[in-house]
């Protein structure tokens, strides 16, 4: 896309920011031709950048950065990622949107850049110069239907994932960009999480702590995948917990906690002492609650090639 200095650039008004632990270090960035607030400080280099930052200009293609705008549009008409598919391998795709997963040692820089701009918006979990550790899942999106005027896909999130986690964490941290975020689009990535971990044959969950607002975020989204489980058995009038996690994939732990939100636990006992589900109880909830039960990820959205990678 070409970029001029009479370019305009939108005021994001999504944005509701988050209480501040330490004030950020930069104040505003432009993703693209969107301005919008930061809440947290980040590390980049105060040699390239200066201390304290009014207005940051980061590239929404490969997320370079600079301070000042003549170059940043410059950068723009340059930018050998504006005519390209994201970095790394489509392994997903469905309706408006896809996820690409990158290789942080194979994309360091690129890597690099997405954790820094990423700190804007995470109290923690950030990792910003040992990436190769990682993969990183974008969530892109055709932006012609976005907040973004700008044409071509758009990276409007992503989540993390440790290459090796002794844990079984099947996700490190998660972000949907501010502009963004409020559409349900936080759910989608935690689904593909999950779909990896079924793929790789393990049961797996986020990285704990959870931050408050990625507790609420999980709590929904769990219990959505709980409920369409437990009501997807047929042939079973009670389940119990090793049940749930086996067939969603989830820690023990987490359909646990959930199940006590939902409040849908039975209190007698089964012979093996564990506590019996109801599904009337869960089909009581889901109506009370008006909960969409549809899986926000379908499986057959993974590319063939990457389903062929992971049998091998």
């Amino acid at each position: 896309m070409a970029a001029n200095a009479s370019a305009p650039i939108a005021v994001s008004s999504k944005l509701t920011p988050l209480p501040k632990s330490t004030n950020p270090n930069v104040q505003h960035v432009v993703l693209g031709d969107l301005l919008f607030k930061t809440w947290y400080p980040s590390r980049y280099p105060e040699e390239l950048i200066g201390r304290d930052v009014n207005r940051l200009y980061v590239c929404q293609w490969c997320f370079k950065y600079c301070q000042d705008l003549v170059p940043f549009l410059a950068h723009r008409k340059l930018c050998c990622a504006r005519i390209e598919p994201p970095p790394g391998q489509l392994i997903y795709s469905k309706d408006d949107y896809a996820i690409y997963e990158v290789d942080g040692e194979e994309h360091q820089l690129f890597s690099q850049n997405l954790s820094l701009f990423a700190k804007l918006f995470l109290d923690n979990k950030s990792v910003f110069f040992d990436v190769a550790a990682f993969y990183y899942y974008l969530l892109v999106y055709d932006a012609h239907h976005g907040p973004s005027r700008s044409p071509g896909p758009q990276i409007i999130g992503f989540f993390s994932k440790e290459k090796m986690s002794w844990d079984n964490n099947n996700l490190a941290c998660i972000l949907v960009f501010p502009p963004w975020q409020r559409k349900g689009l936080g759910k989608i990535m935690m689904g593909i999480s999950y779909e990896l971990s079924r793929l790789e044959g393990h049961i797996g969950g986020p990285e704990k702590p959870l931050s408050e607002l990625g507790r609420i975020g999980y709590l929904k989204f769990w219990q959505a995948r709980i409920a369409n489980s437990i009501l997807g058995m047929k042939n079973k009038t009670t389940l119990s917990v090793q049940d749930i996690a086996e067939a969603c994939w989830m820690l023990a732990e987490d359909v646990v906690s959930t199940l006590k939100e939902m409040d849908v636990l039975g209190t007698k006992k089964r012979n093996d002492g564990s506590l019996a589900i109801s599904k009337a109880r869960v089909r009581e909830w889901v109506s009370l609650n008006k909960v969409d039960l549809a899986p926000p990820v379908d499986e057959g959205g993974f590319t063939e090639d990457y389903l062929v990678e992971e049998d091998e």
